[in-house]
């Protein structure tokens, strides 16, 4: 099962960034703080043309990515966690 992140409180090295600029081989985002952050891309991203129009749409789009501060790389989950296990009595 999984949660948002947001519903995890022990993430505290992510960061919410909307992309700012794609263009070949770099990708700047702004964080919620107003931060610019240029993201450290595999050699794998960088060679993806699918990842690059990706890139683009979710720029054109607004959407909020999770970044983690110390990479500086998105997170490959999205704004999925691992749930904590249930345990039931």
């Amino acid at each position: 099962m999984s949660v948002l992140l947001d519903d995890k409180k022990m993430f505290k090295n992510i960061v919410s960034a909307q992309l700012a600029k794609v263009f070949y081989p770099f990708v700047v985002v702004k964080t919620e703080e107003g931060q610019y952050i240029k993201l450290n891309l595999s050699m794998n991203e960088k060679s993806d043309s699918l990842f690059w129009d990706v890139m683009q749409r979710i720029m054109d789009a607004k959407i909020w990515i999770p970044i983690g501060k110390h990479h500086h790389q998105m997170l490959d989950n999205g704004w999925e966690a691992e749930a904590d296990p249930v345990v039931y009595m």
